[in-house]
């Protein structure tokens, strides 16, 4: 037997005698088949929850161990469970149908009623899809049982609370839907849904609002507060909930949400256009968002605000040139799109589709004037005979995953 993993059983369950002695000898054999079993369990319990990608460091603890006993029949099972695993971990992959839990900041106020807990705020971890609207429900039910019903009020939304309006008498609770958080550099090695969901501390939520003091306004006036929030420990974790130790603010200004929406249309595009097999009703409906030509509305709504030759001069000459870089990857991505889409419409949706292209030309006219630059020949946008091929080495520059700054 290995040293490293007599040591892993040692410290994992305890030896009692020295190795060497007869009772010590005793021991080392229980204590790896107590080790054994254990990790044996833990293998059944990650394929349940789906964590797949956790069981080839499973079992490269469990494999020396039946090795060392030249018992093969476990040796078997163990590879068979793998390749079981690996191909779970393809499948999921392709289908996008596991579902690996979404996640809440949940916070109390009320010195009457959570004395300690006022003020606090905690991360909750949710299976599968748990809606907004369903853990909500269910502790407000919690809590209007335990002080009164009509002690008891929801906030659903996620301005910042001041403490000092809130009624004494009430136990407020607010509930926030919040995602993983990764710097750039992070998120260049968590390249997998797997990796994105599994061993994260920090998460992040967006307020949208405006100087005049609305949630909403035009897209020269549309700013966004991004709120980062740092748990004590990283889910999954043995608890559902964790509390949040440290607190960052970051205020965007209109045109650092207008980068930061654009660089999401674009890598919507491109996760639902280059995984196969396509989703043909995804693949449309992010299209028909994408190439609509309203100018109040949509991406053709940020170019007007940040790009008019006229309008561009009062922002950061940088953060004009980096608008204009991803409106041209957006055209690109969009192209396409349109092309996959040709490939795989039904006979019957040959209208839809020409229609497609049509928005898709007036869109790539508009931006040309805003840019004052032909984003995309005439000639190749009325030929859609073009080997989609050409497109993918295109943007392949882009990102697989979004990140956030």
């Amino acid at each position: 037997m290995s040293t490293w993993i007599y040591n892993v059983m040692t410290l994992t369950v305890g030896k009692s005698e020295p190795a060497g002695s007869q009772r010590g000898v005793q021991d080392v054999h229980y204590n790896e088949s107590i080790l054994l079993k254990q990790l044996e369990n833990c293998a059944e319990m990650l394929t349940k929850a789906e964590r797949f990608e956790l069981l080839g460091p499973l079992y490269r603890l469990i494999v020396p161990i039946h090795e060392n006993k030249r018992n093969y029949d476990a040796l078997s099972n163990c590879y068979s469970h793998l390749a079981q695993a690996c191909n779970k971990i393809v499948e999921v992959s392709k289908t996008g149908k596991r579902l690996l839990g979404r996640f809440y900041r949940v916070a109390f106020f009320g010195s009457a009623y959570f004395e300690e807990e006022n003020g606090q705020e905690y991360i909750y971890k949710e299976p599968k899809i748990t809606s907004l609207s369903e853990i909500s429900e269910r502790l407000h039910l919690l809590y209007a049982e335990k002080f009164g019903f009509e002690n008891v009020k929801m906030i659903m939304d996620s301005v910042p609370i001041e403490q000092t309006n809130l009624d004494q008498k009430i136990a407020y609770i607010q509930v926030t839907h919040v995602i993983p958080y990764f710097k750039n550099l992070e998120i260049d090695s968590r390249l997998t849904e797997f990796e994105q969901n599994h061993n994260v501390s920090n998460f992040m939520f967006e307020t949208p609002f405006t100087k005049e003091g609305k949630a909403r306004g035009n897209p020269e006036d549309q700013w966004k507060r991004r709120t980062i929030l740092k748990t004590q420990y990283s889910f999954p974790y043995i608890k559902k909930r964790i509390s949040v130790i440290d607190k960052e603010i970051i205020e965007l200004p209109p045109i650092d949400v207008a980068l930061d929406e654009m660089r999401q249309r674009v890598q919507e595009l491109i996760d639902v256009a280059l995984i196969v097999p396509t989703d043909a009703k995804k693949l449309q409906l992010r299209l028909q968002g994408s190439v609509c030509v309203t100018v109040n509305a949509g991406p053709l709504a940020y170019a007007s605000a940040f790009l008019d030759p006229a309008l561009s001069p009062q922002y950061p000459d940088n953060k004009v040139e980096e608008l204009k870089d991803v409106f041209r990857e957006f055209i690109k991505i969009c192209y396409t799109a349109l092309q996959i889409n040709s490939k795989i419409i039904t006979s019957d949706q040959q209208e839809y589709q020409e229609v497609l292209r049509e928005n898709y030309q007036k869109l790539c006219q508009n931006l040309s004037s805003l840019l004052g630059e032909s984003i995309w020949p005439d000639e190749q946008v009325g030929n859609f005979k073009r080997n989609s091929a050409a497109l993918f080495s295109a943007i392949s520059g882009a990102n697989n995953h979004t990140s956030v700054a």
